[in-house]
């Protein structure tokens, strides 16, 4: 963030509108940034790659072979959105995530911005928040991204139908779309504890690459912690412990419990991490 926005972004006013001008000027510079345009480009790439090998050398014989919903594409398009969402959750995603989180502090503080920010008066408070709500914001926009070219590319390549339940039973295709649009709110929410958490991590340093490897190495322990059946008394406290239940939107009626643990879990993340990026940058001695 330059010096010249960041002074537009807070000017004068009301505390909300100056926290509402900084928070458009950050999501604008973030979304101008060429790192994050290639960033989207390549999550944007998988459900087109997918599209086109199965195009052109067929599905795979049975549910059990390859990713969730992969034996479901020739069938119907609409499934390469799901395919793609179940691929890129693991890592691509969470990279994602970590590349804008990790950024957040760490990243001004190497520039040498952060000090100016925060006398602007960005103040830190409001620095954090803003900070937070951005990184949530791109979860959603990289689910959607995700989703909206996977939908588009299984259109143009296969047949749009009925679409099978995981449940059995079948629903139109106009209400699938409804219900993959809901799949990437709930895959972009998913992502809110590991926002928060990437925050949080990037107010300890002021190195960005050491802040992003960390949050995105911890999305992958966590992952890797939930299929330890030994230690499965901490699964429902992992972040990523609920990230594929957005398949209960593929059933008839919808199951929405545990989703709503999951979002739950998310906004517990966002708030303990939240606090604790808020705690540390009101008692950090910025120097940069």
């Amino acid at each position: 963030m330059s010096r010249a926005e960041a002074t537009s972004a807070v000017g004068s006013g009301s505390p909300v509108g100056a926290t509402w001008r900084l928070l458009r000027s950050e999501l604008r510079l973030l979304l101008g940034r060429l790192r994050i345009r290639a960033g989207l480009v390549v999550l944007a790439a998988v459900p087109v790659l997918i599209g086109v090998v199965v195009r052109s050398f067929g599905g795979p014989s049975s549910p059990s072979e390859g990713p969730p919903f992969l034996s479901d594409v020739t069938q119907n398009g609409l499934f390469i959105a799901f395919t793609a969402l179940t691929v890129e959750l693991p890592l691509f995603l969470p990279l994602a995530i970590g590349v804008v989180a990790g950024d957040s502090i760490a990243g001004e503080a190497q520039m040498g911005t952060l000090r100016y920010l925060l006398v602007a008066p960005a103040g830190r408070a409001r620095l954090v928040l803003v900070k937070l709500v951005t990184a949530l914001v791109f979860g959603v926009l990289a689910a959607f991204t995700v989703a909206v070219v996977g939908g588009v590319v299984g259109a143009l390549l296969f047949p749009l139908r009925d679409v099978a339940l995981l449940s059995g039973g079948t629903i139109t295709a106009a209400d699938a779309l409804v219900r993959g649009l809901g799949v990437a709110a709930y895959v972009g929410l998913s992502l809110a504890g590991l926002s928060a958490i990437g925050l949080f991590v990037s107010t300890l340093t002021d190195v960005p690459i050491a802040a992003m490897a960390t949050t995105v190495g911890l999305a992958i322990t966590s992952q890797i912690l939930d299929a330890i059946p030994q230690v499965s008394a901490i699964h429902p406290w992992l972040p990523t412990h609920y990230w594929l239940a957005f398949g209960d939107l593929l059933r008839q009626p919808v199951e929405t419990s545990v989703m709503l643990q999951g979002l739950g879990l998310q906004a517990v993340y966002v708030a303990v991490f939240g606090a604790a990026a808020w705690a540390r940058m009101t008692t950090r001695d910025v120097l940069a």
